[in-house]
């Protein structure tokens, strides 16, 4: 196992997330294009579940993905810094993607089995579960890529 040189730049972990919050957004919109679902109704429930009662304000949908985002820019720093650094210390940068979608299956499973089902239940029916997990997953997937390829060695 190679010593592993993953440190990545502030802004690398700000791409890392955009990408990932991006990469949940097309997965959605893509699976709305194909059925019932509603890409709309699902980014003016992110905004009801952040600010409740704004859901249907002519701005939701709009604050929805904004939300989205900086929601994912932190879990990127969340994941990149602490975690996946540790991991990639430890494993190697080969570990970082399977850490990286067990540690987002991980967020997936708290957020769609116990904080939103408090916070906004009617949020939890709005994907099928299985496409909800493919959009966090699928966060993992770009967050990692990113990350890897902005990666650096740590100074002397």
């Amino acid at each position: 196992m190679q010593p592993s040189t993953f440190l990545p730049r502030p802004a690398t972990v700000l791409l890392a997330g955009l990408a990932g919050g991006l990469a949940e957004i097309t997965w959605v919109a893509a699976y709305a294009g194909m059925s019932p679902a509603s890409g709309i109704a699902v980014a003016r429930g992110v905004t009801e579940t952040v600010l409740p009662g704004a859901g249907d304000f002519g701005f939701a949908a709009l604050a929805g993905v904004a939300i989205h985002m900086l929601l994912s820019v932190a879990l990127a720093w969340a994941f990149a810094v602490p975690l996946l650094r540790r991991v990639a210390a430890r494993f190697g940068d080969a570990a970082l993607m399977p850490a990286a979608l067990a540690a987002l299956a991980g967020v997936w499973a708290f957020n769609f089995l116990v904080l939103l089902p408090a916070l906004n239940p009617a949020f939890v029916a709005l994907l099928p579960a299985a496409v909800s997990l493919a959009s966090k997953l699928l966060f993992g997937a770009a967050m990692v890529a990113v990350l890897k390829r902005g990666s650096r060695a740590p100074a002397p």
